[in-house]
């Protein structure tokens, strides 16, 4: 029987932080881990561009027999996800689910924040989007929702050249985070909109007041999942639990293995394609 694995897609190696979560709650299962890091990053691509990239890497996906793609990108679920989901989706095959951060990420702050006032650090595409402002207001269950963003450029050149703990580092992330304190001084949850940023969560952690809950991905996405293939075992039951773990990359393949081993904390092989 041909392998069936999850489909994980991120324009570069954030996406890992949720595959980690993903191995963790759903043991033994297939991945296959694709990561367009010849084209990163997406987060400050016009919709247009981004959304053409992420269709090419769905599409690749579903070839190698894929029957689920997690888009494990804010920026890819911002400004292509729905565009997929709705148009191109029920052409190309409508048996096959695409599913994104973004929701998962906003039905949980909608469960945990008591005062209704949400921040979301971003980059500058996931920013521009509103998609979380636009989906919180959707999501909130009735609750009155402020929601503020910052725009954080620098946080993933920070993650992805390893500078995480340089001094510059440092001082992107406190200006960005005193920047979003500044915006609205009753935050009490602030969402990593990236799946890079839980790479930086010992200094973001330095400089957010005890009080605000600080939400990552990767977590929220896993459960979320698993609960989706409870809900759905028509999906659950195409996939494949042979333990394999597959990484591909549009870029160089030892540049990935040795910045992926950094994310998931092993050795990691991987293959180069071409989307």
């Amino acid at each position: 029987m041909k392998n069936s694995p999850i489909g994980v897609f991120d324009s570069g190696y954030g996406g890992l932080t949720v595959l980690k979560a993903l191995e963790k709650i759903l043991p033994g299962f297939d991945f296959l881990y694709l990561g367009d890091n010849a084209r990163t990053p997406y987060g400050t691509r016009s919709f247009e561009v981004v959304y053409e990239y992420t269709l090419q890497a769905v599409k690749y996906l579903f070839s190698r027999n894929c029957p689920l793609v997690v888009i494990a990108c804010n920026t890819a679920s911002a400004k292509a996800l729905r565009n997929i989901q709705q148009l191109d989706l029920p052409k190309i095959a409508p048996e096959n689910r695409v599913l994104g951060v973004i929701r998962p990420s906003v039905e949980k702050v909608a469960e945990i924040t008591k005062n209704g006032h949400v921040g979301v650090l971003g980059t500058v595409g996931t920013v521009t989007s509103n998609s979380y402002p636009i989906e919180l207001e959707k999501w909130s269950k009735g609750k009155v929702i402020s929601t503020v963003q910052e725009a954080c450029p620098m946080w993933v050149p920070i993650v992805e050249n390893n500078e995480i703990e340089t001094k510059g580092a440092e001082f992107f992330i406190k200006k960005n985070i005193q920047n979003i304190l500044q915006k609205d001084k009753d935050l009490d949850t602030l969402i990593l909109a990236c799946t890079h940023y839980p790479l930086l969560s010992k200094i973001i952690q330095k400089y957010v007041p005890e009080k605000i809950k600080i939400l990552e991905q990767g977590q929220i996405v896993a459960d979320k999942l698993l609960d989706y293939l409870q809900r759905h075992p028509e999906i659950g039951d195409k996939l494949t639990k042979s333990g394999n773990v597959i990484f591909q990359t549009t870029e160089s393949a030892e540049n990935f293995e040795n910045t992926a081993s950094l994310f998931l904390g092993r050795e990691v092989k991987a293959c180069n394609i071409h989307l």
